[in-house]
């Protein structure tokens, strides 16, 4: 089985046989070379030329895809009163308030994709960066999951809403959909988050900024898409 398998990768590679695609000829590449059994999510990566190790070079944000993941996101809400019902009412997944904090800290419970807390319960929230941190899930201002406006927070995150984020290496990852998903509409959310990536583009950073993108899926080739994709997205 794994000897079919790594024969199914070493020939999705070869059909990479450009240097450089244009952003449908990339979908279309990916759609064509497809093997596994499952619906496999498809991923942009792009290469900044950014150095995150400076605070003023950071690149950090949050973008609502135009046509979802293809998955619902669970969200957990950490709040007081009646921001609570508020949470439950958009349709939060998960509702409480120190309780749910204690949850998390004593079980390491992160039965969640997403995070949202009032900014009057981050004190005791902050205690929850062991267990959230190294997953990505502690609530942030910057990403719009520390806020009093828990109804949008909510109801953002179902309908779409990814985080992006430079890593140590200047890569940011970012899943755009599901193959199945038709051309057009992976198409439409890589462009949303390569423009919203290049307008991230921090004052601080010196040079070319995006350096590389390619697109990629769970158990298929990675795919370089051609420069004209960033530098189309600079104009939106």
């Amino acid at each position: 089985m794994a000897r079919k398998s790594s024969k199914n990768i070493a020939k999705a590679r070869a059909a990479v046989t450009k240097t450089a695609y244009a952003l449908p000829e990339a979908v279309g590449l990916l759609k064509q070379v497809k093997y596994a059994k499952f619906d496999e999510t498809v991923d942009l990566t792009m290469r900044l030329g950014v150095d995150t190790r400076h605070a003023d070079q950071m690149v950090r944000g949050t973008v609502v895809l135009p046509h979802g993941l293809g998955k619902t996101k669970t969200v957990a809400v950490i709040a007081s009163g009646d921001r609570q019902k508020e949470a439950t009412e958009a349709g939060a997944d998960f509702v409480g308030g120190e309780e749910m904090v204690e949850k998390i800290q004593k079980e390491n419970w992160t039965d969640f994709d997403a995070l949202i807390a009032t900014p009057d319960m981050m004190k005791v929230v902050g205690r929850l960066g062991k267990v959230l941190g190294p997953k990505g899930l502690m609530p942030n201002p910057k990403t719009g999951t520390v806020t009093m406006d828990v109804t949008s927070a909510v109801k953002e995150i179902k309908a779409g809403k990814v985080e992006f984020r430079a890593d140590k290496t200047s890569l940011v990852h970012v899943p755009v959909g599901k193959l199945s998903f038709d051309p057009e509409k992976l198409i439409d959310n890589a462009t949303t988050v390569i423009t919203s990536i290049v307008r991230a583009k921090p004052s601080a950073a010196k040079g070319k900024y995006i350096k590389s993108v390619t697109l990629s899926s769970t158990m298929g080739p990675g795919v370089p898409l051609d420069s004209a994709v960033a530098d189309a997205a600079g104009k939106h």
